[in-house]
């Protein structure tokens, strides 16, 4: 009887035991979320993007598969648009921007988002403190390139500053390239050592322009935390899509919908086109909305190319068709 008494005393302890351990888990968690600088929870990334019903980063931020980035580069800035806008996503794009890198710039990529406010000598006290806790090394600026994996294109909001807002040079523009996979960046700040970043292969830069001061009198205020990059609302794991008339950020929710439209489009651009040259429609016929009989040739002409639609397909370009 006491050695029953004993061993479920044993058996007692050790599952008390195993719930504070696990209970001390969870608050050291939950304490290191808080200690971060300046950093969204996993759980307010997915509050702040419920439309998003698929994998997520161990950081909570949407991610949207490659394939559908891979396909993203061939969309163009008015065809994402025309989508984002027709749900009602008004404030996504931002143009005029110094362009540097390739001639014909393509930038696809899951957003990380940083965030600098001009410095202010007692809060950045404190973020220093909270970084050096944390272990994170160098400038402020590092501790961002720090955070990026492969596939990521990292935003940064630098309050549209170039002198002394200079957020990478050719160094940190390397280690930008290395960690993301060949991705691009955009800086609503300046940059410095053109001639360096230049000589990246397809690194596309997003600025607003070019000078040899360091970065100085900035603090870092965010990371991955909803930011404003000119008149585009920006959150963590958007897609971007930069392109020389500028960057367009996709709501991860809609990404594969932007995708499958623009494909579809080009489509029927070839459709039209061949229509045209065999002589069978007129140009007023094709540069309009589409009779029935027209619609159901292109049907007809996209499964002999072993092509389709789905059904659901079909029922959202019917909706929100502009042609």
């Amino acid at each position: 009887m006491n050695r029953t008494i004993k061993q479920a005393r044993l058996r007692s302890v050790a599952v008390n035991a195993t719930r504070l351990w696990l209970i001390g888990q969870l608050l050291a968690a939950c304490l290191l979320t808080q200690a971060q600088v300046g950093v969204f929870s996993r759980e307010q990334l997915i509050e702040y993007t419920p439309d998003w019903k698929g994998e997520r980063f161990p950081d909570g931020r949407p991610k949207v598969p490659d394939d559908i980035l891979e396909r993203m580069k061939e969309v163009s800035i008015e065809e994402a648009w025309a989508v984002l806008r027709r749900h009602g996503f008004n404030n996504q794009f931002e143009g005029n921007w110094v362009l540097a890198g390739p001639k014909e710039p393509v930038l696809v990529g899951r957003a990380v988002t940083a965030v600098f406010h001009p410095l202010r000598p007692d809060v950045n006290a404190v973020i220093k403190q909270k970084g050096e806790k944390e272990g994170r090394v160098g400038g402020q600026n590092s501790w961002v390139i720090d955070t990026l994996v492969k596939g990521d294109a990292l935003v940064v909001d630098l309050m549209g500053k170039v002198i002394d807002g200079t957020f990478m040079g050719d160094n940190l523009a390397n280690a930008i390239w290395a960690k993301t996979g060949g991705k691009g960046v955009v800086i609503h700040g300046g940059a410095r050592d053109i001639e360096g970043v230049e000589e990246i292969p397809d690194f596309p830069v997003f600025n607003r322009g070019w000078d040899p001061s360091a970065i100085a009198e900035v603090m870092l205020m965010g990371i991955n935390a909803p930011i404003r990059i000119g008149r585009a609302s920006v959150m963590p794991g958007d897609v971007v899509l930069g392109k020389k008339e500028g960057v367009i950020f996709i709501p991860a929710h809609l990404a594969q919908e932007v995708v499958e439209t623009s494909e579809i489009v080009r489509l029927r651009d070839q459709f039209g086109h061949q229509r045209l040259r065999e002589g069978k429609y007129t140009p007023g016929q094709i540069d309009r909305k589409w009779t029935e009989d027209i619609e159901k040739d292109f049907s007809e002409w996209l499964k002999a190319k072993g092509k389709d639609l789905t059904p659901e397909q079909r029922e959202r370009l019917l909706r929100g068709r502009t042609w």
